[in-house]
């Protein structure tokens, strides 16, 4: 019997694919610093029996029509947006995604965003590294107070729930924003549900924590940030095509918001002359949400253990439904 063949689109520590390896064949796409191409995925999808992948990867209906023997892909992400779901389903292919693990870290980098725009902490670093640290000054590099402050969510699961949690240390007034009323975060945070308009107008913090689908593509645009208060932050840990970047670029510019905290992008990686970058109160990261060493094993370890799932012909744990 043929031995089952893995491909993995990005450099794993060994130890942690050793389980694949005694179960057949794995290659690794080896340059870190750059995304395996498409035509590699092409020719690997051609005779893998399952692909790790992460979100960059491009893993649609025109990659999985030449797919002969693929039983499972298992993205290391929670977000799946990069895979033809119908497609796969179309060809029995199960998709896995790695929800729940990264909860707790995505939630931690999401507050110190947000502090950090709030107080003007990157300013702040290249003022000293500058050398441009003078007297003291009643309002220099002067941010916004996150203590009693009101923190608007959009998107309650389990990313804003975390979030509102960590704003309960601050005593800040939580409100929020989803598909449906969650009555057991409400009593647990003490958060109140109110209407997307209520929540951009009076909030100052708004964190976008919801998934990216048709509905929510660029739901942040320009009607949107002018209805912010002049004086908010916004943050966005979720997924970049949620916003209208140039939008944003012109609220900021413009003063509608008075600052912004970004994790995610629309097209990434962005390089250093992209407008938002240029702008001296936009705080921005490079996709390093769940980016603790801890949280990064768990969720290489889960990817691995969906595929072996798949290819043992079982249903895999955390499989992504229609």
């Amino acid at each position: 019997m043929k031995q089952p063949y893995v491909f993995i689109t990005r450099r794993i520590p060994e130890d942690i694919i050793t389980p694949l390896k005694a179960e057949g064949r794995v290659s690794m796409w080896e340059k870190e610093e750059t995304p395996v191409p498409y035509e590699r995925l092409e020719e690997e999808i051609k005779k893998a029996d399952a692909v790790f992948c992460n979100v960059s990867d491009p893993i649609d209906a025109a990659l999985l029509e030449k797919a002969e023997r693929l039983k499972v892909i298992a993205t290391m992400a929670v977000g799946y947006n990069n895979i033809d779901i119908q497609a796969a389903a179309e060809r029995n292919i199960q998709v896995a995604h790695t929800p729940g693990v990264l909860t707790e870290t995505t939630a931690d980098l999401t507050f110190a965003l947000l502090m950090a725009a709030a107080r003007r902490i990157p300013e702040g670093i290249e003022v000293i590294k500058n050398n441009e640290w003078g007297a003291w000054a009643p309002f220099f590099l002067t941010g916004r107070d996150i203590h009693h402050a009101r923190l608007g969510i959009i998107g309650m699961g389990r990313i804003g729930e975390a979030v509102a949690k960590r704003a309960t240390g601050f005593d800040m007034d939580i409100v929020y924003h989803n598909r449906s009323r969650k009555p057991e975060t409400e009593e647990a945070v003490g958060a109140v549900y109110v209407e997307m308009e209520e929540l951009l107008e009076t909030s100052d913090f708004v964190c976008v924590q919801t998934p990216y689908t048709k509905e929510t593509h660029h739901l942040m645009n320009r009607e949107a940030f002018q209805k912010m208060k002049s004086t908010a932050v916004f943050v966005n840990t979720s997924r970049g095509p949620i916003v209208d970047e140039t939008a944003l670029y012109e609220a900021l510019k413009e003063g509608d918001i008075q600052a912004a905290g970004l994790d995610v992008f629309e097209n990434e990686p962005v390089r250093s002359n992209h407008p938002l970058l240029t702008l001296p109160n936009v705080t921005a990261l490079p996709h390093i949400g769940s980016a603790s060493e801890d949280t990064r094993r768990k969720m290489a370890e889960m990817t691995v253990g969906h595929i072996l799932q798949g290819l043992r012909g079982e249903d895999v744990a955390h499989k992504v439904e229609m």
